[in-house]
């Protein structure tokens, strides 16, 4: 009876293991099928798209330095610093975004570092004059222009420069025309008349 017992048990294992094995296959052919149609690049394609990624960081990498040493070059004091330039470009582009919440969380470590928050003001401004020169749809065209505005904060449109050019400068003849109207003086009250 204990033999019977043995062979039935090695009977339940065996069809166990043979049912494991073809699972386990089934599910390996539909991993292999499914990976084939998802568009993961062969080992050889990963390998060829590496160099391309490690160059392109590279570049980056040296395009955010030479972006630093040129702030501090501009920049004097502490809103040359590259941390300060760091957080501070951050800010603004949040600024920009509406993302208010992540901006005032920056700013609060913006202010941690020693950094002068009227430049954050400044160069914000300076956005807000080039708004129809930034495309959303591009980062690059924000993120440019949030650092030109951060070297320097009063930089103006190319459009404004040009009509400022095109206005002919005052002369003594017309320079009364080219001031801006004074606001009108209040004119003076009536007193009543003292009777005798």
């Amino acid at each position: 009876m204990r033999q019977r017992v043995f062979e039935l048990r090695n009977a339940v294992l065996r069809q166990f293991a043979a049912t494991l094995a073809v699972s386990s296959l089934l599910v390996l052919a539909g991993l292999g099928g499914a990976s084939a149609q998802s568009g993961t690049p062969a080992p050889d394609q990963k390998a060829a798209a590496q160099p391309a990624d490690a160059a392109k960081d590279a570049a980056q990498n040296q395009r955010r330095t030479d972006e630093f040493a040129e702030a501090a070059q501009v920049i004097n004091g502490p809103a040359g610093n590259p941390e300060c330039v760091w957080l501070g470009r951050r800010v603004v582009r949040l600024m920009w975004r509406d993302d208010l919440d992540t901006a005032f969380r920056h700013l609060d470590l913006y202010d941690r570092f020693g950094c002068p928050g009227g430049h954050i003001q400044a160069a914000f401004r300076c956005l807000t004059r080039f708004g129809g020169q930034i495309d959303p749809k591009v980062a690059e065209t924000l993120d440019s222009r949030v650092h030109a505005c951060w070297i320097n904060p009063a930089s103006q449109p190319q459009q404004a420069a040009a009509s400022a050019a095109q206005t002919p400068a005052p002369t003594p003849g017309n320079a009364q025309a080219a001031q801006p109207a004074a606001s009108p003086s209040p004119a003076a009250s009536p007193t009543p008349a003292t009777q005798k």
